[in-house]
């Protein structure tokens, strides 16, 4: 497409990742990106490639996952209808989210807006964070989908103690799958929990992460909860960033993207090519 032709649009959207394999599509599959770009080709009558913030596994949720696309001027305005009763960006999320609904009912489309060309769901992040649900007490069939019940007891105090002082630049060669070409080097912003009398939340936020660093974040802490390894394995690990047969991932249904945060609109273009020249292009943040 012709960018002198075309709107870049950013779209907002939350999902249920139970009915689907993963986000990426995958022949013969159901899968996110699926189901949101048939859902974009029906209402806009022409193919459309997404690109997304960060792409989660199977079972994985998002509280609020971001998107973008290209979309023909005139396709963009066709959006109104011959009424115009309301602006592009509210058609889009009503008529998209119908489209949606005759599936799995899965997924919600939050929110639409014209962006800069610039604007990239990928490399402008300036941060990701996301949450796991550890079960605290005794199961609940209502939330069996997205929290995860572990078997033995858990010391909390431990976790957050293993965790209290783990933020700032490291290599997580030691938590995440391995990728040719691609590094292990992140900014971890944020690792910390919240206990409450139905789950324990487990916070993480970064620039970017590798594929399975959160789940094997999480895994590690769970064993250091439950006794499993001693406190200061967790440390340990990351401090000798060796990946081995002791990595442990938590389990995908607990792990929900909770959100993804950008630069003002001036700085998302600068933002996404210094994390292009940073990052190799098969790096993903995803998990």
């Amino acid at each position: 497409m012709n960018e002198q032709n075309t709107h870049r649009i950013r779209i907002d959207l939350a999902y249920d990742g139970t009915p689907y394999h993963g986000w990426a599509t995958q022949p013969g599959l159901p899968t996110v990106q699926e189901a949101v770009e048939a859902g974009l080709a029906t209402i806009l009558r022409q193919a459309v490639n997404v690109t997304v913030a960060g792409r989660t596994d199977a079972g994985v949720h998002a509280a609020n996952q971001v998107i973008h696309c290209d979309v023909e001027q005139t396709q963009w305005q066709n959006l109104m209808g011959n009424r115009r009763t309301r602006p592009p960006e509210q058609a889009l999320v009503s008529k998209l989210n119908g489209v949606l609904a005759r599936q799995a009912g899965a997924i919600r489309i939050l929110a639409a807006e014209v962006v800069p060309q610039g604007f990239d769901a990928r490399f402008s992040p300036i941060s990701r964070q996301y949450r796991y649900r550890i079960n605290n007490g005794t199961p609940d069939p209502l939330t069996r989908h997205f929290t995860y019940q572990h078997r033995r007891p858990l010391s909390f105090e431990t976790m957050a103690d293993e965790i209290a002082d783990i933020q700032g630049f490291y290599d997580f060669g030691s938590f995440c799958k391995p990728r040719a070409g691609a590094t292990t080097l992140r900014t971890l912003h944020r690792f910390d929990l919240d206990v409450t009398q139905e789950c324990v939340n487990v916070w993480l936020a970064a620039d970017a992460f590798c594929h399975h660093m959160v789940r094997a974040l999480v895994g590690a802490l769970v064993q250091v909860g439950d006794g499993t390894r001693p406190q200061g394995w967790l440390q340990e690990r990351l401090a000798n960033p060796v990946r081995d047969s002791h990595m442990m991932l938590a389990p995908a249904l607990g792990l929900i993207l909770d959100s993804v945060t950008y630069p003002s609109y001036d700085e998302v273009t600068k933002r996404a090519q210094q994390t292009r020249a940073k990052r190799a292009p098969t790096c993903w943040s995803c998990d």
